[in-house]
């Protein structure tokens, strides 16, 4: 590559002298070269602001940090807001039942005014939910059937099973509405492990249905009256018993309300996967003045469970209760009904044959043979049947009340009062005799129905004459 090069430099004399102003086109280009090189270096040089960057960029990843975390925050306020959006759309059929005009503190009679202060949140379903739950109350999943309607077994949209109770209504009677409120106020306003949790309710049109928590093992009638395949071990049927006790003791001394059941059975006990006892139906359930002994009371509940001086003279107390306990244990004992008229005579009525027995000291002939196969401790049975006769007393102050009851039951010294000859009513005999004794409700003969029916009744005719007190 050719150069351009200025012939001065070219020179034949040889170098070019360093002497100033010794060649003016010489001094001419050193002066452009020079002033070129100056330029080079004005534009190549640092700019001052160039120190300044690091805290530029600084200033700038805080403003990134500052708006990803705003809006980390915006997108987590609008997930939070679409998911309560899902969530009470999802709920929309559900709502405080208690801002219903239907359950306002003026209901059934007997009700504090103070009521709605105690009430746990229920909800109220829609028809076509439960409807669609049970699958239009189909009879596959009917569990059973109480005295105010059948109970079916159903699934909720959120995968929850439950059990629905669809009350029958009376007309114009209110029959199944009254315990229908009374129910749902009642369990609102109670809780114990031993107590059926209810869940919510319905009442729509001329519907009105109770959900509640859903049992596994149903109720314990079908286990010990029926041909069941779940064999209930003598440990298992301990402790049904034993949980029955505590939850009537709640209902009568610990809850903060005072509460007579009126319908202590087989058919009311529902049990759960370990066969924890859980009491239902409430639609007969009294408050009790804390001030009062006994109520007086229409009868109501079911025959062969009903203490006498409440079935003939209609005194309501918690030792009514009591006595349905003593029938339902010695039920659990020998898994069979308290009456069964396909028996020989003098086995028809559980608690007269149980006393039979006792008295003869051949108690242990009552138990379930297939618990005699299970190697039962014998002392253990015999202490509990004595404990059921005590429930049985004639008089209601010889009962003793279920913390009593449940503090015999898990005595280890198994000490307790000998009973004597318990109340009972019998339906066999038409009596028209005079009473010797100051309490004896075996010679009165009522105008039952059968008693295998097990059905709500209301005051029986009665016949012949009876002593109480």
């Amino acid at each position: 590559m050719a150069l351009d090069v200025p012939a001065f430099l070219l020179s034949p004399s040889g170098p070019v002298s360093s002497a100033p102003n010794s060649d003016p086109q010489k001094k001419k280009y050193m002066d452009e070269r020079l002033s070129e090189e100056g330029l080079q270096k004005e534009v190549i040089s640092p700019s001052p602001s160039e120190t300044s960057f690091p805290e530029l960029n600084a200033k700038t990843e805080m403003n990134a940090s500052s708006a990803f975390f705003l809006c980390s925050v915006l997108v987590l306020l609008i997930v939070l807001v679409l998911f309560a959006v899902l969530w009470r759309h999802r709920k929309c059929n559900l709502t405080n039942i208690w801002r219903s005009k239907k359950f306002s503190t003026n209901g059934p009679a007997g009700l504090p005014e103070h009521y709605s202060s105690n009430l746990r949140t229920i909800y109220h379903f829609d028809y076509h939910t439960l409807k669609r739950a049970t699958e239009n109350f189909h009879p596959r999943n009917q569990l059973g059937k109480g005295g105010f309607g059948p109970v079916y077994q159903g699934r909720l949209d959120d995968g929850r099973r439950i059990a629905v109770k669809q009350l029958c209504l009376g007309g114009k009677s209110g029959q199944g509405e009254s315990e229908f409120l009374a129910e749902v106020r009642m369990l609102t306003s109670i809780q114990h492990k031993n107590l059926v949790r209810l869940i919510g309710c319905c009442s729509e049109g001329s519907q009105r249905l109770v959900v509640y928590e859903f049992m596994k093992n149903r109720s314990l009638d079908c286990l010990i009256y029926e041909n069941s395949e779940i064999f209930l071990s003598w440990k298992t049927r301990f402790q049904i018993i034993l949980g029955i006790a505590r939850g009537l003791q709640y209902l009568h001394e610990d809850s903060n309300l005072r509460i007579v059941h009126r319908d202590i059975k087989a058919s009311n006990i529902l049990l759960n996967d370990k066969f924890q006892p859980k009491i239902s139906d409430f639609g007969l359930a009294r408050l009790f003045p804390e001030d009062e002994a006994y109520l007086s009371a229409q009868f109501a509940g079911t025959l062969g469970y009903t203490a006498p001086e409440y079935a003939i003279k209609g005194e309501l107390s918690e030792k009514a209760d009591i006595y349905s306990f003593g029938v339902l244990t010695l039920e659990i004992i020998c898994s069979r009904k308290n009456t069964d008229l396909t028996l020989p005579a003098k086995m028809q009525y559980l608690p007269e044959y149980a006393w039979k027995l006792y008295e003869s000291s051949i108690v242990l002939d009552l138990v379930d043979p297939r618990l005699k196969a299970d190697k039962i401790e014998e002392d253990d049975v015999l202490y509990v049947c004595q404990v059921a006769l005590l429930c049985l007393q004639p008089y209601p102050s010889l009962r003793p009340s279920m913390s009593e009851v449940v503090a015999m039951l898990t005595s280890k010294t198994k000490q307790i009062a000998s009973p004597v000859k318990p109340a009972f009513l019998d339906r066999r005999r038409g009596i028209d005799m005079d009473i010797t004794s100051p309490f004896s409700c075996e010679i009165v003969s009522e105008f039952f129905p059968s008693p295998a029916s097990d059905s709500i009744i209301l005051p029986p005719k009665l016949e012949g004459k009876c002593s109480l007190s």
